[in-house]
């Protein structure tokens, strides 16, 4: 069982610290599924990752490759074919206590401007850490990421 790391922006948005947590995962050796709400956003994802500085090889699910994805984009409720190790997830969409058993790590990046969005990380926090899941808070409210206790 994996832990879980929750990132709170308020600095910079998503598409900034999501290429460096890739970059880190494959780094590792985990194939990763980037997971967000709705497909518009992943479209944008997916045209920043191929534009962005370095190279970060990925794929939108539902192609014929999918399984050989080092990074998978799925929308929630997709499945991820790449058989992931690190999950990470945006815009509010659910990580449950059952994926976490099969994934080394998840990474939930959540808006701190967007109330909502706090509400619901906030909420996965209590779900994930209850059901015996080790979490990490990080924050960047100081102008770079840090731990927080």
């Amino acid at each position: 069982m994996g832990n879980a790391l929750f990132y709170h922006l308020t600095r910079s948005p998503a598409e900034q610290l999501v290429p460096v947590l890739l970059g880190k995962a494959m780094a590792a050796g985990w194939r990763c599924e980037l997971r967000a709400a709705e497909a518009q956003r992943l479209e944008r994802l997916d045209q920043h990752l191929w534009q962005g500085e370095g190279f970060l090889p990925h794929g939108m699910a539902g192609g014929p490759h999918d399984a050989r994805q080092p990074v998978l984009l799925t929308v929630a409720g997709q499945q991820a074919a790449n058989d992931p190790a690190c999950l990470m997830a945006l815009d509010g969409v659910a990580v449950t206590p059952d994926e976490m058993a099969r994934l080394d790590r998840a990474c939930i990046i959540f808006d701190g401007g967007d109330d909502s969005a706090t509400a619901r990380a906030r909420d996965q926090w209590r779900e994930l850490t209850g059901a015996g899941i080790e979490a990490q808070y990080w924050s960047e409210e100081s102008g770079r990421w840090e731990r927080k206790r």
